[in-house]
């Protein structure tokens, strides 16, 4: 694991395993909480949109502050305000007083706090390591993502069964402390450069324009928000398939989440084997499709062990669907900007998801709960068709711009061979 030879990365590393799990405990007795206080289909959506759509309205700002201030710091100040407000939410729910109002408040402060925490901490993976072990960090990144996912949503189900939801929510907050303890104990370089020139507004403009200007990137853009849109949302409705479907309780959603996250660790961990770009477009378009077949297939599932089963399959699709794309985008995408196109990216992986779970709320509510995702996963499939046809045009304008990068981390033409220059282009084929 290459990128594990960097110190300030080992910290961060071990921070994150640890405060992922209360993150993903919290996740998941925050919604059983809801479903227990209401029984609504409408609300458990409206508290992920509640969570998510600050992310969608502010992580151009988020991004903007990332690549004209220090994002060290930036990430110290946003993980401390996070465990404040996991902390404010266990004692409501200890004490027996929490409202569904209070949720809701507290779900959309944290999503106002992601959406500067999230395009700074994405771009601060490339100032730990750099270009060369860029790949294999985003793919570490995600493979904590995902072994948190499989701990926290067990851990979550039996507490909340044994002890209830606040004890989750307070042991989340507690593990705040390991990933700010890693953050204070970096030796991270200053920033030579200071902020660029212009007004915020400008920088936040250009950003877009680069997307929107960049075929490959924007091609990419577009599908993970299609599928934060359309496929994701099933996420949200598992209280549902849990309690009416397949009559699980709250361990057995612990046990759902945790198959998902099975299936996603597995996504994850085969990325991080990888050591180029060369082929992950092609990896795009599988497991968006793969993601759509599996949640079909879940949605059609009234056993509970064999839905389990479904569920590897789909986080395996729907990580390495992520992941690849976040490699490729970072591949292409030049540090001085870096920070403003990963607020773009988690516009479409997290700012569209509250849309989706949203609409998926309604259509559950008069359509039901499985032809809702058999509707989004459907939806993926068409939308992975599409990428897969205009693959070909999209890897050629992508090619330059992963070479330009290359040999800006330290490959110069005028260094390199004939043969050398042929390897680099087959490595960065995406």
């Amino acid at each position: 694991m290459r990128a594990l030879r960097h110190r300030n990365y080992q910290l961060f590393f071990g921070g994150q395993l640890i405060s992922l799990t209360g993150t993903w405990m919290q996740s998941v007795a925050q919604s059983w909480l809801v479903y227990r206080l209401t029984g609504s289909s409408i609300l458990l959506g409206l508290v992920s949109f509640s969570s998510q759509i600050p992310v969608f309205l502010f992580a151009p700002i988020g991004g903007t502050i990332a690549d004209r201030h220090n994002r060290h710091r930036i990430l110290v100040a946003t993980q401390s305000a996070a465990m404040m407000l996991a902390m404010v939410l266990a004692g409501l729910t200890l004490s027996g007083r929490v409202q569904v109002w209070e949720i809701f408040a507290l779900a959309a402060l944290l999503g106002v706090v992601n959406a500067f925490d999230i395009p700074a901490r994405q771009a601060f993976v490339a100032d730990m390591v750099g270009r060369e072990d860029l790949i294999n960090a985003i793919a570490l990144n995600s493979s904590v993502v995902n072994g948190a996912r499989i701990v926290g949503p067990a851990v979550a189900g039996i507490l909340v069964a044994a002890i209830g939801e606040g004890w989750c929510f307070f042991a989340n907050a507690v593990s705040y402390i390991a990933v700010i303890a890693g953050l204070v104990m970096m030796n991270v370089a200053k920033r030579l450069a200071g902020p660029p020139p212009g007004s915020a507004i400008q920088h936040i403009i250009e950003g877009f324009r680069f997307v929107a200007q960049t075929p490959p990137v924007r091609a990419l853009l577009l599908l993970l928000g299609l599928i934060s849109l359309m496929g994701m949302p099933y996420a949200v409705l598992m209280p549902i398939f849990d309690d009416q479907i397949l009559h699980g309780g709250a361990s057995g959603l612990g046990i759902l989440m945790g198959a998902s996250g099975l299936g996603a660790l597995c996504g994850a961990l085969s990325l991080a084997a990888r050591k180029g770009v060369r082929g992950l477009g092609r990896w795009v378009a599988l497991a968006s499709a793969g993601f759509g077949i599996s949640i079909i297939l879940f949605s059609a599932s009234r056993h509970f062990w064999l839905s389990a089963a479904l569920l590897i399959p789909a986080g395996f699709s729907m990580m390495v669907q992520m992941a690849s794309s976040n490699t490729l985008i970072q591949s292409m995408v030049p540090d001085a900007l870096r920070g403003r196109v990963m607020a773009v990216y988690s516009m479409m992986f997290m700012g569209m998801a509250p849309f989706g779970a949203l609409l998926a709320g309604v259509l559950a509510k008069h359509l039901g709960a499985p032809l809702t995702v058999a509707i989004g996963g459907a939806a993926c499939v068409l939308a992975a068709g599409g990428f897969a046809l205009r693959l070909p045009v999209l890897r050629a304008a992508a090619l330059p711009l992963i070479l330009a990068h290359e040999m800006a981390a330290g490959h110069p033409p005028q260094e390199m061979t004939g043969n050398q220059f042929a390897n680099l282009s087959a490595r960065a084929e995406p």
